[in-house]
């Protein structure tokens, strides 16, 4: 069993909610497994874990800047033990997007750092006019309007495929140390 850290990055928590069932799944089969922010200050030593995994989800196209630096930071520790990356985005309810290979922003990710993750995934987020602010509201509206998305003013829409969540967990249990 592993000793397993979880960072991520989220927008409007859908990222964190992917993170903490994946460290209930990994829990369950006898890993312990930390989650953090990747903004905590200080981050655990990276050092004291065998896996890590990096969870980020996009806003306007980009992942949060916080991500870049971490990877650029923390390249030779994310590069010397399995690690594995996944993207969090609405993009990714398109079955032509949800894949490593087929998302534009994960591929946009991954070209533009030096760290090539072991594992990589990409899942739907969600959508909840409600809780967003007037601006980010209208903006998202737009994009969503723009690629047959939901538009509504009051839709809560869940993008998440969560047995896709459940497998690339298992996968994840499954890296070699």
């Amino acid at each position: 069993m592993a000793h397993i850290l979880i960072l991520y990055s989220t927008t409007d928590g859908q990222t964190l909610r992917i993170c903490e069932r994946l460290r209930e799944q990994l829990a369950q089969q006898g890993n312990t497994v930390e989650l953090q922010t990747i903004d905590a200050e200080p981050l655990p030593d990276l050092a004291a874990f065998d896996k890590l995994l990096i969870g980020a989800s996009i806003r306007y196209g980009k992942h949060a800047r916080s991500v870049y630096r971490f990877v650029q930071h923390h390249l030779a520790q994310l590069q010397a033990r399995p690690a594995a990356f996944f993207s969090v985005n609405a993009v990714a309810r398109k079955p032509n997007r949800n894949t490593p290979e087929t998302n534009p922003y994960l591929k946009r990710f991954i070209a533009q750092i030096a760290w090539q993750p072991q594992l990589l995934a990409v899942f739907g987020g969600r959508i909840d006019y409600s809780k967003y602010r007037i601006w980010d509201r209208l903006l998202i509206q737009l994009i969503m309007w723009m690629t047959k998305g939901p538009t509504a003013p009051d839709a809560v829409v869940e993008f998440t495929d969560w047995d896709a969540v459940r497998r690339f967990g298992e996968q994840f249990d499954a890296l070699s140390e």
